[in-house]
């Protein structure tokens, strides 16, 4: 076995050394790919596939790099890095250059293996494709994956249809039946469905398998004529359904070790015509197990339990296997090395040659598409690969260099084929290259088995050794053995016909040589050659003799009408209408009753197979001649290499002589020439010179004409270039009475606008002045609100002292006179001490109070003048400013106000805790007068410890003159409050003015 390590080149050999695979495992080479970094690696390839020849396939590896491999030219190209996973490739699109490729990003897309570019991107899955089917036109293609399908057309690479599924069903695959317009699409509940291509309508769906052999389907395969379904799944059993009788015939089961089915593919032979006989299932373990459906016969394996196979794909024509390993390699196995030691040619109990020829009688012919296997079990091939392949290595036969002049065929593929057979046969023996009806001979047969070389060579062979037995032994000439043999025949069954030949000189080298020369095919049709080859080769080799006879025979009449040459060789080269299956029949009779000394098969041999390993020798020959005609035809060689030689020496020589010849010749014409030039030119010259003198004559009064002319224009560009000079001023005039009015126009426009613009701002100003004023009458009705509030609850508070203090004085009323006027004298006495303190303290406070206030206003009235000064259009800014201003002045105001009333509340406590000492006071000491003295003292001393707000004497008497103070500083203190609330109310009023009325904040200050 070989291996190929692809490493960093994109191009190379696949192989070194031809490769002889092993009958063991059958591997031809085996492909890795690794990297040549500091930490080599191996990329695993991912999918392969086969091109329509099957010569050619297609790898991808997980990195995105796609190579194409030649089997047949020994050569791998990397033809594509597409950066990402591949998952499905197909390469049997109809221009052969081309490939379809599923990427990861799920996209897929077209490449040229030849140019290596771009051909289409297709997109539209949302999912992962792992399946491309290809119609057998390679016009349309179908991609699946697990949740739809699409079918794309190939010409246009558009989609064209689309198959949307349930997510509970899934789709397991949909592909084309081989040689057919029909769909099969297979989903994950086994259930299956044919459409047809064209119009997508159902034509058919599969019946449920039945239960006690049910297994859910993974993996199908479909036979190359289209009429069997293989589907395995999670089991050791395949099922075979017949697509014609929709219906399950056939379940196989695998070996016990077999527990899933990965992968079923059939494997095509040449000779079944498309009804594969050999079924390939790879199983869990990594071994792809083939097996014939129809005997249920394991017949090789590949792959191991060391070495697993992860996916396979076999090539159309079946002669290679690429399976790609569990490690990633890429296997190409051949299969004729695998099958080298199944004795294929052996006949098995269904192919015996009596129940054929039973067959052949009854029906006249085998079955179209098993015809190219029985005549192979007939012929017992033996498909020797290297005896073959020794014979094609020697080259082209030198007899066969120039077989495309004397048979023109279209086909280069063709001729190539008949080229490399005809030479193979040649090298096999010598007579051959030289024998001029081998093409014809052999022609048939190429054009039968192009597709596969080997058997044609063989099934040539076969027909030479056994059905053209003694037709050397004359040679050159025709067999006359042979054709005495047709003669002898012919006389004993129709002796009218053979005395018709002889009146006419019509010899058997005219009537029977043609025939067998040809064997038939000019005499025949494809169907009908076809027809009588199925007997041939089913019987003894005298059977092609008789053929001839009964073929003369059956034409008795129109060979009895002839009468010249002419006709008869008409008729033996060319079409006739006659009835193969009566020749047939007539052949038949001939056989059963010719005498058995004038039967040709007393003088042939029973048929002989070509022996195995190497083929026999063929020297049936009068090797004399050959000899002496090859040493002949040497010598007329060598003679007319030498002819040649010598000709082309005399020929060289003459094509010398006349090119010399021709170049003296050339060159007494050039000097001819030159003289008849020379002297064209001096009269040239003279007539010039007389030019030259008339010429300066007349450009002399040109000139003069010109000079006049020069002025006249002078004089007439002056006058227009002045009228273009004042054009152009009145021009500047008008443009600037123009630009001067569209100024003017703009300008009236800007001022209409600003006007527009000052009303508008004007408009805004009013709005936001009656905002403010709304906002300042507000905030004043709030402010005015709390201030009734703290005045009520003033009053109230008041009204509670008089009350407490008329008590005391309705207490103290019992004392006597005395106490009660010095008690007075001292009341009166504190409480104008306390009212003045009052009074200075209110003084003072208002002072400070207006000092702070006009402090903070000289200071916004500063600020607002500087942002007044600075932008016109930031009023709202500083409004907005000077808003956050007030409302901290307010707080300020308010924390004062706070201080003040907790003051207040402070003082009204220490007045109502005097009261209250002096009532209780006053009650004792209505109870004991006589310790009035030292408590008057000790309340003195205890009330000169209070604050400033009052100082009673627990002692004294209250008269109506103390009862009128108090009255006094209730009124006092309303009047302050009312003098408060009016000047804070002119100051919002003055700030309001100074916010509407910016530019007036000089006058504010002044006022």
């Amino acid at each position: 076995m070989q291996s190929t390590d692809l490493g960093n080149k994109e191009s190379g050999k696949l192989w070194h050394r031809k490769p002889s695979p092993a009958a063991r495992d059958g591997i031809i080479v085996n492909i890795i790919h690794s990297t040549s970094d500091y930490l080599p690696k191996v990329l695993r390839f991912l999918n392969v596939a086969f091109d329509s020849s099957g010569d050619c396939l297609i790898a991808g590896d997980h990195q995105g790099n796609i190579y194409v491999f030649d089997l047949y030219g020994n050569r791998f190209n990397l033809v594509q890095r597409t950066a990402q996973a591949c998952t499905a490739l197909a390469f049997n699109l109809r221009r052969k250059s081309e490939f379809l490729v599923a990427l990861a990003d799920y996209s897929i897309k077209c490449f040229d293996t030849v140019t290596k570019e771009l051909v289409s991107w297709m997109r539209g899955h949302e999912s992962s494709v792992f399946s491309i089917s290809v119609h057998a036109s390679g016009r349309y293609a179908i991609t699946t994956s697990s949740d739809t399908a699409q079918l794309w057309d190939l010409d246009t690479f558009q989609r064209k249809r689309k198959l949307n599924i349930l997510q509970s069903v899934g789709i397991q695959k949909v592909f084309f039946l081989p040689l057919s317009n029909t769909i099969l699409s297979c989903f994950k509940d086994n259930s299956i469905f044919a459409w047809e291509c064209d119009t997508l309508s159902c034509k058919y769906q599969l019946p449920a398998p039945p239960e006690s052999s049910s297994i859910l389907y993974k993996v199908f395969a479909v036979t190359r004529d289209g009429r069997i379904l293989a589907a395995g799944g999670k089991s050791n059993h395949l099922h075979l359904w017949c697509l014609e009788a929709k219906q399950l015939f056939r379940i196989i089961q695998m070996p016990t070790k077999v527990r899933a089915i990965r992968h079923l593919e059939f494997l095509p032979d040449s000779f079944d015509a498309g009804s594969n006989q050999v079924l390939g299932a790879l199983s869990q373990d990594g071994i792809m197990r083939f097996v014939n459906i129809q005997t249920c016969k394991l017949l090789f394996e590949i792959g191991s339990l060391d070495e697993g196979i992860s996916s396979s794909v076999i090539s159309p024509h079946g002669r290679y296997i690429a399976s790609i390993m569990e490690n990633g390699s890429l296997n190409i196995y051949s299969v004729q090395a695998l099958t080298q030691e199944i004795n294929k040619n052996e006949m098995s109990d269904g192919l015996n040659k009596k129940r054929l020829q039973i067959l052949l009688k009854g029906y006249g012919e085998y079955p179209t598409k098993y015809r190219m296997f029985i005549w192979r079990s007939l012929l017992q091939l033996p498909e020797n690969h290297t005896a073959f392949s020794s014979l094609v290595d020697k080259g082209v036969h030198v007899s066969f260099l120039n077989l495309q002049k004397k048979y023109p065929i279209k086909s280069r593929k063709l001729l190539r084929v008949l080229q490399r057979t005809l030479s193979a046969l040649a090298h096999w023996s010598a007579i051959f290259s030289d024998t001029p009806y081998l093409p014809l001979l052999a022609f048939p047969f190429v054009k039968l088995f192009q597709n596969n070389q080997l058997i044609c060579f063989e099934v040539v062979a076969t027909l030479i050794i056994n059905w053209c037995q003694h037709w050397f032994e004359y040679f050159p000439n025709p067999p006359i053995n042979i054709l005495s043999m047709i003669e002898n025949v012919l006389a004993f069954h129709d002796k009218e016909l053979l005395q018709h030949f002889i009146d006419h000189d019509i010899t058997s080298q005219l009537y029977a040589w043609p025939l067998l020369e040809t064997i038939f095919s000019e005499v025949l049709t494809r169907e009908e050659w076809l027809k009588l080859f199925d007997n041939v080769f089913s019987n003894h080799p005298s059977f092609l003799l008789m053929t001839v006879v009964a073929y003369n025979t059956c034409s008795r009449a129109p060979l009895l009408s002839c009468s010249l040459k002419d006709d008869f060789e008409y008729f033996f080269h060319h079409r006739n209408n006659l009835d193969i299956s009566v020749v047939i029949r007539e052949v038949y009779h001939l056989m059963d009753t010719t005498p058995t000394d004038i039967h040709p098969d007393g003088k042939l041999n029973a048929f002989m197979a070509l022996t195995k390993g190497q083929y026999p020798v063929f020297n049936q020959y009068p090797k004399f001649i050959v000899d002496y005609q090859t040493q002949e035809r040497e010598r007329i060689r060598n003679d007319e290499l030498d002819f040649l030689r010598e000709r082309q020496m005399v020929e060289d020589m003459q094509a010398e002589v006349d090119q010399q010849r021709v170049e003296d010749e050339a060159w007494y014409q050039k000097q001819e020439l030159l003289r008849k030039a020379e002297e064209t030119r001096r009269e040239m010259l003279l007539r010039e010179e007389e030019k030259m003198v008339q010429q300066r004559q007349r450009l002399a009064s040109v000139k003069r004409e010109l000079k006049v002319k020069e002025m006249h224009l002078q004089d007439a560009t002056r006058r227009r270039f002045l009228k273009l000079q004042q054009d152009q001023r009145e021009m500047e005039l008008r443009r600037l009475n123009d630009e001067i009015e569209r100024k003017v126009h703009m300008r009236d426009q800007e001022i209409a606008t600003t006007a527009k613009d000052l009303e508008m701002r004007h408009l805004e100003l009013e709005s936001q002045k009656r905002l403010y004023e709304k906002n300042l009458i507000r905030n004043h009705e709030a402010v005015a609100k709390e201030m009734r509030e703290d005045a009520d609850a003033y009053r109230r508070k008041v009204d509670l002292e008089e009350h407490m203090f008329h008590k005391l004085i309705e207490a103290g009323q019992t004392q006597n006179e005395k106490t009660q006027k010095l008690i007075e004298e001292n009341l009166a006495e504190a409480e104008q001490a306390c009212l003045n303190a009052d009074w200075r303290i209110q003084a003072l406070h208002k002072q400070r109070c207006d000092d702070l206030q006009r402090n903070e206003c000289y200071r916004e009235m500063a600020k607002l003048l500087r942002e007044n000064r600075r932008k016109e259009t930031e009023v709202l800014n500083a409004m907005v400013g000077e808003g956050a201003k007030k409302w901290e002045e307010a707080k300020e105001k308010d924390f004062h106000l706070k201080s003040e009333k907790k003051a207040s509340t402070l003082s009204d406590a220490s007045r109502k805790w005097f009261l209250e000492k002096e009532l209780d006071d006053a009650i004792e000491h209505a109870e004991h007068p006589y310790r009035t003295g030292p408590r008057c003292r000790s309340r003195q001393a205890s009330s000169s410890s209070l604050p400033r707000t009052s100082q009673l004497n627990d002692t004294s008497e209250v008269d109506s003159s103390t009862h009128i103070s108090l009255n006094q500083r209730r009124v006092q203190w309303d009047t302050m409050e009312q003098d408060l609330m009016e000047r804070v109310r002119n100051l919002r009023q003055r700030l309001a003015a100074q916010a509407r009325n910016p530019r007036r904040t000089p006058h504010l200050l002044a006022a």
